[in-house]
């Protein structure tokens, strides 16, 4: 006598049928002029966008707000906004048409024809210590790509949504909801002039000459949070938006000290007239993550560009010295 099938297979089948029998009835054309919606937040840019007429848009929006129960774009003053259902469309959208495409054009990816747009999204500070390495390292592997650096200081869904993210390279200390997998080393350092005195330490050096202060009232350094926990006195002498600015300042400037990041202290001293010195105290690491975009389904390229980053980083780790 067979056996029974599992009963929870069968259920799980029956539901993927109900599934692929209400997706039948649903008219998939909309879903392309849909996401040109969504992106350009305009009729008559996502027309011109897809080839349609803007009537013909209109008329598909008007299709796609009675399939979803969604008004999806709303009028507000002069422009359109998006509904929250619409914001949390656009990344599974965008993704789901991607791979149809690479579904119907029969063809697996090939970095060498590939013409995609590629968006690595990054602080500026990690897009000054390995920008121009990844940038060369797709140039000469993928000549037909764009890539496109995008400045970012989080990984939420909106880095992947918003920005279409295909990864983000982000700070060990920056919380993500995500998995991350370690790309290469970093650490907080302590960055003066050599115009300082050359016998002063990291902690004679952060006591007694004025510092060049990141300006950023949502974000305060690790290193001033411990600076300030143990009593530490110190003085601000200017205060800057742009992070990468500060070795410059220090460097060009009349001196100073600031708290910087290794890998870029480094970068800095070789082009300025700067010293790099350990922060005095014991800190959490400051190590670069991949985090992916979630949506991102497509193993091949995925793979491809986690070892082409892996590579652009390589002399990066070659460089890094833990501290003594």
């Amino acid at each position: 006598m067979p056996s029974p099938e599992p009963l929870g297979d069968n259920r799980a089948d029956s539901a993927r049928d109900a599934d692929l029998a209400r997706l039948a009835s649903v008219d998939l054309n909309l879903l392309v002029p849909l996401l040109a919606l969504l992106e350009e937040r305009s009729v008559t840019r996502a027309a011109g966008k897809v080839g349609l007429s803007q009537p013909a848009m209109s008329h598909g929006l008007n299709r796609t707000r009675r399939l979803l129960n969604d008004e999806l774009l709303v009028r507000q003053g002069r422009g359109m906004v998006l509904t929250p259902r619409a914001a949390e469309l656009i990344a599974p959208l965008r993704q789901a048409l991607q791979q149809t495409a690479r579904i119907v054009s029969a063809s697996s990816f090939d970095p060498a024809v590939d013409t995609r747009l590629i968006t690595v999204a990054m602080t500026n500070s990690t897009a000054f210590v390995i920008g121009s390495e990844l940038s060369r390292l797709l140039a000469q592997r993928a000549p037909n790509t764009v890539l496109r650096l995008r400045t970012t200081s989080v990984a939420t869904s909106a880095a992947f949504a918003e920005d279409a993210a295909d990864v983000v390279l982000l700070p060990e200390a920056f919380p993500s909801p995500y998995p991350r997998e370690r790309l290469y080393d970093d650490r907080w350092v302590v960055v003066a002039s050599w115009n300082e005195p050359r016998e002063a330490d990291a902690l004679e050096l952060l006591e007694k000459v004025p510092h060049v202060f990141l300006d950023a009232p949502s974000e305060r350094l690790r290193p001033y949070e411990i600076l300030d926990e143990k009593k530490i006195p110190y003085r601000v002498r200017q205060r800057v938006s742009d992070y990468l600015f500060i070795p410059h300042l220090i460097a060009q400037a009349g001196g100073g000290v600031a708290v910087h990041r290794y890998q870029v202290g480094l970068e800095f001293e070789g082009r300025f007239d700067l010293r790099v010195e350990e922060f005095p105290f014991p800190i959490e690491a400051l190590g670069i993550d991949m985090v992916w975009n979630p949506w991102l389904a497509e193993g091949p390229f995925k793979a491809w560009l986690r070892e082409i980053l892996i590579e652009a980083a390589e002399p990066l780790r070659a460089r890094y010295m833990p501290p003594r």
